[in-house]
């Protein structure tokens, strides 16, 4: 671990507020515009605890606004009556300008949300910039089926843009996540009204400079800062004039926004909490295996929906694999995130890392649990930043809230056991089915896992590897719907069929129902 050190505030970030009030504004009908009653909330460096700039704190007003702004650009053009082909040239200008940009967006991520600037710079804006790209060449790629009935007939499935879609995207993944929505959302030629998390409205906000410099027509793209119920959120979610809303979030949350968005009967897809786990099988590749178990639990400070908090062992080699695991951990440099050495920064903000802290101080009181690693908040860190040591804790027991809740913190859990069907019921065992690693040489025992985990991903002998076409989401209380590829094209648009009658039909009076 580090030494006591202090963080730089890097001021000269040319993408933090350059307004006169250094409020981060929200963005709508192409321009930045304060809050109607200029009311603000702070955005804080998680790391040391102080503020980033003022943000813009909207509301009901705002999401009035944007959505009318939306609704009018849907409306009236130009983007919703643009082709696939013009559409894609433009997602493609964002995503390069994102990359040309690189640098200034993961400092200001880092700063944001206290994760280390190799995560942000080498993974988070890289992806964000290739989701544009991806749904740029994706789009182009759309097919039209069309089938010949006996009578002649023709039947021609095609899609069209929703109209109005409201993006509510997590602090865990700001800019990540957020595009990983949008784009697919723009590229089916909708209008956006995106709601960012509170806790790292940055990036978001500073994704309105992107669009004023690739030209993106005014109202098409809307970003609206501010809190989720009773303000922009709810009011986004509830508004008669948006047609869709794209949720990722926690399980509770998404509860809440499918009762508010049901009178409405919007569409709705949500990917949600996660419990992830990781099965290391005996004749699995132990020393691999366990390294990237960690990994796994760790990266992003343990703050990612597919984070495999989870570590299940086959009892003969579990001394072994918790060896290895604690060796990996040993290896963590906590520092600032702008340390380009940082491999753990800190939590989204003190009251998660308190949240996490309690959950660790809880397994302290059951019996035969057992703090291998880590377990508090580190000494030599700034006091009023967001810190948590990576933990490990071993023998947690299957029906304790370690195992059943989403800590979403750098803890670790580590649980044995001795035949196949004991594994794959303690995985099964929680009310999450997002992701699962299975760690074994033997394909049938591989497949079978597979076959009988319910998860809405599992990977084999690996973890986080994704392919974009592939569709992503959870089973159980992980989510509703999938995301990716053509799943999120067809999500953001409506199917029509049309019909096109051979003259046969009147000759005969023929009518198929």
């Amino acid at each position: 671990m580090s030494e006591n050190f202090s963080i730089p505030m890097p001021s000269k970030n040319p993408l933090l507020p350059k307004n006169p009030s250094g409020t981060a504004f929200h963005f709508i009908n192409g321009a930045f515009t304060a809050s109607s009653d200029s009311r603000t909330f702070d955005s804080v460096n998680p790391a040391n605890g102080e503020v980033l700039c003022n943000v813009a704190l909207g509301g009901a007003v705002e999401i009035d606004l944007a959505v009318a702004a939306a609704d009018r650009a849907w409306r009236e053009g130009p983007w919703s009556k643009t082709t696939a082909t013009e559409r894609a040239v433009m997602l493609r200008k964002i995503g390069d300008e994102l990359l040309a940009r690189k640098q200034e967006f993961a400092e200001l991520e880092s700063l944001d949300s206290g994760k280390p600037l190799s995560e942000t710079l080498n993974a988070d804006i890289p992806r964000a910039a290739f989701n544009f790209h991806f749904y740029a060449d994706l789009c182009n790629h759309q097919m039209s089926p069309s089938y010949r009935s006996d009578d002649g007939s023709h039947h021609t499935t095609i899609r069209e843009p929703l109209g109005v879609v409201g993006l509510i995207t997590p602090w865990n993944l700001p800019l990540y996540l957020a595009t990983w929505k949008l784009a697919p959302a723009l590229a089916q030629g909708n209008s956006v009204v995106l709601k960012p998390a509170e806790l790292t409205p940055l990036t978001a906000y500073a994704l309105g400079e992107i669009m004023i410099k690739v030209g993106m027509p005014p109202g098409v793209v809307n970003i609206v800062q501010g809190f989720g119920p009773s303000s922009a959120g709810e009011a986004l979610v509830k508004h008669p004039d948006v047609k869709a809303i794209s949720f990722t979030g926690e399980t509770s949350t998404g509860s809440a926004i499918m009762a508010a968005g049901a009178p409405s009967l919007k569409k709705m897809s949500f990917e949600l909490g996660g419990k992830g786990a990781s099965i290391i099988f005996a004749d699995g590749d132990i020393e691999r295996a366990a390294k990237i178990a960690t990994r796994a639990a760790m990266r992003n400070q343990g703050q990612v929906c597919l984070a495999g908090s989870r570590l299940l062992v086959e009892e003969s080699v579990s001394a072994r694999v918790i060896e290895i695991v604690k060796a990996e951990i040993a290896k963590i440099k906590m520092g600032s995130p702008l340390d380009a050495e940082t491999t753990l920064g800190a939590l989204c903000g003190v009251e998660h890392r308190n949240k996490v802290k309690g959950y660790v101080d809880f397994a302290k009181t059951i019996p035969g649990v057992k703090v291998e690693a880590g377990g508090d908040i580190p000494e030599h860190m700034p006091k009023a930043g967001a810190w948590f040591e990576p933990t490990l804790l071993t023998n947690v027991p299957q029906d304790s809230r370690l195992i059943q809740e989403e800590i979403f913190g750098p803890v670790l859990t580590v649980q044995t056991f001795k035949t196949f069907d004991e594994a794959i019921n303690m995985v099964n065992g929680t009310k999450y089915g997002l992701s699962c690693s299975v760690w074994t040489k033997d394909i049938d025992k591989a497949n079978d896992a597979a076959n009988k985990i319910r998860t809405g991903l599992v990977w084999i002998n690996c973890w986080f590897i994704r392919n974009l076409h592939t569709a992503f989401g959870g089973m159980k209380q992980s989510g509703v719907g999938r995301e990716g590829g053509q799943t999120s094209l067809d999500f953001f648009s409506e199917m029509k069929t049309v019909c096109v009658a051979n003259s046969r039909h009147e000759r005969h009076g023929m009518v198929w129902i």
